[in-house]
């Protein structure tokens, strides 16, 4: 089974070596394809020099949402499975090997996330959301689909800021396809390096998760309130609970629901709003 590998990068400059060596240990057969959402800070230079050495890595430009650029990647991609990972992870060397594995069984496969980083950071777990008795809310940061899954469910839906994995996860298993995890497909992920880098993705994950009731209704049910107890044990875990549950409110009072509205304007005010809460972006 071939598997197209997916990368969707913004200003990744300080990783994108180090993703790109693990990924080149994988085993074949392989292809890279290096998706840039429109990088400013020398990222593009160094993909491009990966390229000319490696002929199984491909760069693209397309600009636009998380979805938007996941989206151009698979419509390049030529294997059998699309596998993703996050633009500051490190593969493990049987990454690869392992989800391929599952795939044998399962038509949606997720992988284990190491976090590593500032330790305080590395001991914050998330809060499972269930549908039909499976987990769909694993991160993209280690997760592969069968080609014809993601052709079923038509992509990425591009409306989303964050939790776009998880909407395809849903939608998907709500079309009868599997979803299973194997924990030896490892990614080593780079938590934030900053406390505004955690605010901020603690803000914008919260806006995502509203953006996933406001798009299939109430989800409440499918969460374990235990979950959420057991993950806001420390003064981080419930700083980050929060400032998401603001983004949640935010995104509740300002987001337009995706049936009507421009959603290139929908797109742009988020930028906006960002630039406002989060000056320097």
């Amino acid at each position: 089974m071939k598997v197209s590998i997916v990368l969707n990068l913004l200003n990744e400059k300080r990783h994108v070596r180090d993703l790109l060596d693990s990924l080149l240990v994988q085993e074949g057969p392989v292809e890279i394809l290096v998706v840039d959402a429109g990088s400013y800070d020398g990222t593009i230079e160094i993909v491009r020099a990966y390229a000319e050495k490696h002929p199984g890595i491909r760069l693209h430009q397309h600009p636009g949402t998380r979805g938007e650029t996941t989206n151009f990647g698979i419509s390049q991609a030529t294997g059998d499975a699309v596998a993703t990972i996050g633009g500051d992870c490190i593969a493990n060397p049987f990454w690869v090997s392992e989800l391929r594995r599952s795939l044998r069984d399962h038509d949606i496969v997720a992988g284990k996330t190491i976090n590593i980083g500032y330790h305080a950071f590395e001991d914050l777990g998330r809060v499972e959301l269930f549908h039909r008795g499976m987990d769909i809310s694993h991160p993209s940061a280690s997760m592969a689909w069968k080609r014809e899954v993601l052709d079923a469910v038509e992509g990425f839906d591009p409306w989303f800021v964050t939790a776009e994995d998880i909407d395809v996860n849903l939608r998907a298993v709500s079309m009868d396809y599997t979803l299973g995890v194997n924990e030896n497909a490892i990614v080593y992920h780079r938590t934030k390096g900053s406390f505004k880098g955690f605010f901020k993705q603690a803000f914008w994950n919260g806006w995502g998760r509203k953006q996933l009731t406001m798009k299939h209704g109430y989800l409440w049910s499918s969460y374990k309130p235990t979950r959420l107890i057991e993950t806001s044990k420390s003064i981080w875990a419930v700083s980050r609970l929060a400032v998401a549950v603001l983004g949640y409110l935010m995104c509740k009072l300002f987001e337009t629901p995706p049936e009507g509205g421009d959603k290139s304007k929908q797109r742009q005010s988020r930028t906006e709003r960002s630039r406002l809460l989060f000056p320097g972006r």
